[in-house]
């Protein structure tokens, strides 16, 4: 940076390939280093910025009420007086002339237009160009309207007090909150919600509506599940896209590949090597079908495969020595044994697994296979490594395990050799040749697939989910902010032991606290007609009270003393609807206020009397399938949880996952009924014997 800087202001003509005009549009903030680039550019190139204000007033020295409160008392210190009698602000004098909301989130804008000032010279434009302030009022009518001119004119807390009406709840619903019991319930809330909007106000068009939440793919399936539900010609269809969803958590391939990235803290269990063989290309490779998978999980099962490559592999992490029992190695002997000799003794201390003959015995050879290339990419990833040899690994490790099957699987296979390829640029062109350990190479290869971009189907005429992040916030008629719970929002970053500036930060630097601050702001401004807000408020164990983010704590606390009710009451109440656990409570199908439901099919269950279809038992099974051997064995072995999965499509497996990973230390009720079968057989052989 320095030197492009120190580059520029030598040339007395413009460099190859710089554009006459520069344009930055729709940037919250940017870092001192950028905007001296950007001013060194400008004796060549006409740059201009487009900078978005929330405050039509100079603002620049107004601070939060925590940072107000550390400099007076520490001027108070340095004036001698001892700790009890330093008096500090009360709360209406911390900002007689500010707006608390533009001092509490607005740092971040602040300090970036505080750094446009230091370039800002009018004396050498004032007689050529003039200036241009494009403020626009909101609507004084609503509450949203009113908060929003409060931040645009710097109102302080005592002016608003005098300034607007008394809130009135039925005639004003431009700002709203709801509070649910999990994500889930409020994707439910949220889409009747826009029924209703969309009911009320013809002119309202799905694609006037954004929802925002701290992380889409946290909500992506709730969405889903919720908003795709409705056929499209169902009245209650709302067409919705998605933005903002990171490829590492939705692609099979990349779950694949990362836990590949990862076998060095992998502890092999049967549930994780199971789960690689979900991945359609991965079973391609080593040529495993989809449907030998019941097989080979009862073979796993049956020879006491549990977890652990081999007492090698166990030992490097951490446990004892010579535990081979239960392990991939120890359950490959028993199988090969028993496909070798049948149902033999035991032999050289090994006990053969019998169940593995005729033409299903050619399945143990891509199982081993698949294990002996996981024993070689442990081995390969364990050790630290220069870039280029990195790149040679992880091709091979992309190639070595993973077929594409289609065009989508072809797409990614090609970003990541793209991604790979990129980054061995930037390594080749740092100079950087020293050995890297696995964690920093793989953040470094697939984090860049998991950003999101401007063109994923956003703005795509339908309702937009997003996740809170720059650029994000342009108005919208409706803005709709999810998830926004204690601890979520603002989002939290580790600290790294490497980044000094998070101890010496200054104004531009990236804050993710003020980062999310800002963007909270922006969202509150972005809103034109009306503003939802969201939070997990009631715990969907024990429906205990939860907290809001501090950042809605403090909107609904400036709110609350800013404004007054009409007729008299608290006016938090007035704002906040609560709603029940399930979507089929009957209070939402009485006349409480607030609380309404477009799904009809629920109001039949809160009838007089229940039809006579509820009050049946299920129809007779008309499956129309054979029943194979596979089938009839899982009903003998469990037929209440046959029943479950196969009539009330109810799949019970968490326990079962469980016990696939979970070494033997005592036997379930089957294995005893076998074991004391077994006994008796042999007790009666030996008295006739």
């Amino acid at each position: 940076h320095p030197r492009f800087v120190a580059r520029l202001a030598e040339l007395d003509v413009p460099p190859p390939g710089l554009p006459r005009r520069i344009t930055v549009f729709g940037i919250s903030s940017l870092p001192a280093q950028v905007l001296e680039a950007l001013a060194a550019m400008a004796r060549f190139s006409q740059v201009m910025l487009y900078v978005h204000n929330p405050c039509q007033h100079h603002w620049g020295d107004i601070v939060e009420d925590k940072d107000l409160l550390r400099h007076e008392y520490r001027r108070q210190q340095r004036k001698g007086k001892p700790a009890g009698q330093i008096g500090l602000f009360e709360q209406e004098e911390m900002h007689q002339h500010a707006q608390s909301l533009l001092a509490a989130w607005g740092k971040q804008g602040r300090d970036y237009i505080n750094l446009l000032d230091q370039y800002d010279e009018p004396q050498r434009y004032r007689e050529a160009f003039e200036r241009i302030d494009l403020f626009s009022p909101a609507r004084e009518d609503s509450l949203l309207g009113q908060l929003q001119n409060d931040i645009l004119d710097l109102r302080p807390l005592a002016e608003t007090r005098t300034t607007w009406p008394a809130f009135d709840p039925a005639r004003d619903r431009s700002l709203r909150f709801h509070v649910a019991h999990g994500a889930q319930r409020e994707v439910e809330v949220l889409h009747d919600q826009l029924l209703a909007c969309f009911s009320e106000d013809p002119t309202l068009r799905p694609r006037d509506v954004i929802v925002m939440v701290p992380d889409v793919n946290t909500y992506a399936p709730h969405i889903q599940a919720v908003f795709g539900q409705f056929a499209s010609d169902d009245p209650r269809h709302i067409p919705f896209t998605l933005a903002d969803q990171g490829l590492r958590g939705k692609e099979p391939l990349l779950i694949a590949l990362e836990h590949l990235l990862r076998l060095p803290d992998s502890r092999f269990s049967v549930s994780e090597v199971l789960d690689l063989l979900d991945v359609a290309s991965l079973r391609a490779r080593f040529g495993i079908a989809e449907e030998e998978l019941p097989t080979l999980r009862r073979w796993l099962e049956g020879a006491g495969i549990r977890w652990g490559l081999d007492a090698r592999q166990r030992e490097s992490l951490g446990l004892g020595t010579g535990l081979e029992q239960n392990t991939w190695r120890f359950g490959l002997r028993r199988m090969l044994l028993g496909y070798a000799v049948g149902g033999a003794g035991a032999y050289a201390g090994i006990e053969p697994y019998d169940e593995i003959g005729g033409l299903d015995a050619a399945l143990i050879g891509p199982l081993t296979r698949l294990l002996e290339a996981l024993e070689r990419q442990l081995e390969a990833l364990r050790e630290p490594a220069s870039p280029a040899n990195w790149g040679a690994r992880l091709r091979d490790l992309l190639e070595g395990f993973f077929l594409p099957q289609d065009d989508r699987e072809e797409v990614l296979r090609t970003q990541l050799l793209d991604a790979l390829d990129a980054w061995l640029a930037l390594c080749e062109t740092g100079g950087l040749a020293e050995p890297l350990p696995l964690p920093v190479v793989r953040e470094a290869w697939l984090g860049d697939l998991d950003q999101g971009r401007l063109s994923q189907r956003f703005l795509a005429g339908a309702v937009n989910f997003c996740t809170l992040m720059p650029m994000r916030a342009i108005p919208f008629r409706h803005v709709c902010l999810l998830g926004m719970n204690d601890g979520d929002y603002p989002r939290s970053q580790a600290p790294l032991d490497f980044d000094l500036m998070a101890g010496d930060y200054r104004p531009g630097d990236r804050s993710r606290r003020e980062d999310d601050r800002y963007l909270l702001l922006e969202a509150l401004l972005a809103a034109r007609e009306r503003l939802y807000i969201s939070w997990v408020g009631r715990s969907i164990r024990d429906n205990s009270e939860r907290p809001p983010s501090v950042l809605v704590g403090q909107l609904r606390d400036h709110l609350g003393a800013a404004w007054s009710l009409a007729g008299g009451g608290d006016l938090l109440p007035a704002l906040t609807t609560e709603h029940p656990l399930q979507p089929f409570s009957r209070r939402y199908f009485g006349a409480e206020p607030g609380l309404f439901s477009y799904v009809h099919e629920w109001a039949a269950l809160h009838g007089q009397a229940a039809s006579a279809a509820a009050q049946g038992a299920l129809p007779t099974w008309e499956d129309g399938q054979q029943i194979g051997p596979e089938l009839l064995q899982s009903f003998l072995r469990d037929p209440v949880k046959c029943f479950f999965t196969r009539r009330l499509k109810v799949f019970l497996d968490e326990e079962e996952q469980a016990r696939l990973d979970s070494e033997p230390f005592a036997l379930d009720a089957l294995e005893r009924y076998q074991l004391q079968e077994r006994l008796l057989k042999a007790a009666v052989l030996t008295a006739d014997g």
